[in-house]
């Protein structure tokens, strides 16, 4: 079960979208048994290690191996614009898109560090060449083909020998697709999922709620379908976020969810399908406020809670770390037997 990725299928209608997401594998249960079985034979009390032990298993499942690995580690940033920062939801401008992206290449980011510290590989990906979305509060933010063809693109930059993928985005203007995505998936108040962004005052989150409202509101209808709710609601590097994450499962390669942004793209996927994210884990809660309810609407507990809210997929790829702690111990420590040390009695 280690077969990498097959060609990404030509995503030219929604249709072979929909049989894509739903021809992806299922997690190997075997494998998961293997290592849980592994676990309690290992020098230590019976779940003494908590959530890395689980972190172990998952990563068997959804490898397709008894013995799972982290030696390949790959990070993927989505950078993206929105035509909706016209409306003045983000005290930045759309330029800093642009400029962030130079700084990735340069090596000046948060997100470089943290992958040399990890030992990551780094992508940094300029969807549709920054060229920014149509703003939402007037129509679709994204036609179906411009929608699938970020999806491609999100699909095709997958590595076909990572062994864990963290996925990210970087876009002025993010996290107010992000509140629409949500507003229009799971009902409630735009206010509810609506935060300060990159540092708006009250008035500018009040700003912000008006624009998400008005922008679900002239899209009524699309909540039922992922691919609808991201080509009205989403950006072309949220689309390329959920073409990644599909991929990873074909590929069986366990993906970290980073932050809000992040979340709110892979979250439009369970639209159709409750388990689209099974081989996921959601990395960190991030300190914007409606990260913490989409957590909640999907039942995931975070990793990392450490009031970060700079994308990036910063926290995905400090809890990166965490899995490759958990893999280490897991294959490295040594059982009762062979330590000859004395089991529970």
């Amino acid at each position: 079960m280690e077969a990498r990725i097959d060609a990404v299928p030509d995503l030219k209608e929604a249709g072979a979208f929909t049989a894509w997401v739903r021809a992806a594998p299922g997690p190997d249960a075997a494998a998961a048994a293997t290592v849980l079985a592994r676990e309690a034979t290992l020098t230590k009390p019976a779940g003494a290690l908590g959530r890395l032990e689980s972190l172990s298993a998952w990563m068997a499942a959804w490898q397709g191996r008894a013995r799972p690995s982290v030696k390949r580690i790959h990070v993927a940033v989505f950078a993206g614009n929105h035509g909706v920062v016209a409306r003045g939801v983000s005290p930045f401008p759309a330029a800093v898109t642009a400029q962030m992206v130079a700084n990735f290449a340069a090596g000046g980011a948060a997100i470089n560090q943290i992958c040399a510290s990890v030992g990551a590989t780094l992508a940094v990906h300029a969807m549709a060449g920054l060229r920014p979305t149509a703003d939402f509060t007037e129509g679709a933010a994204m036609t179906t083909a411009e929608c699938l063809a970020a999806i491609s693109a999100g699909a095709a930059a997958v590595p076909a020998d990572a062994d864990l993928l963290c996925l990210g985005e970087m876009g002025i203007g993010n996290t107010t697709a992000a509140a629409a995505l949500c507003h229009a998936r799971y009902g409630g108040a735009a206010a509810d999922w609506c935060g300060p962004g990159t540092g708006l005052d009250a008035a500018g989150v009040a700003r912000k709620a008006a624009v998400v409202a008005a922008a679900v509101a002239c899209n009524a209808g699309a909540a039922g379908d992922g691919l609808a709710l991201l080509a009205a609601l989403g950006g072309h590097e949220l689309a390329a976020i959920a073409g990644a994450l599909v991929a990873a499962r074909h590929a069986r390669v366990p993906v970290l969810l980073d932050g809000f942004a992040c979340t709110a793209a892979a979250a439009a996927l369970t639209a159709r399908d409750a388990g689209a994210l099974d081989h996921c884990r959601f990395a960190h809660r991030s300190a914007e406020p409606g990260h913490r309810r989409l957590l909640e609407k999907l039942g995931a507990e975070p990793l990392l809670t450490l009031e970060m809210r700079l994308g990036e997929a910063t926290g995905a790829a400090l809890a990166a770390a965490l899995v490759k702690a958990a893999v280490a111990c897991h294959t490295g420590m040594a059982t009762f037997a062979e330590a000859g040390v004395s089991g529970r009695a």
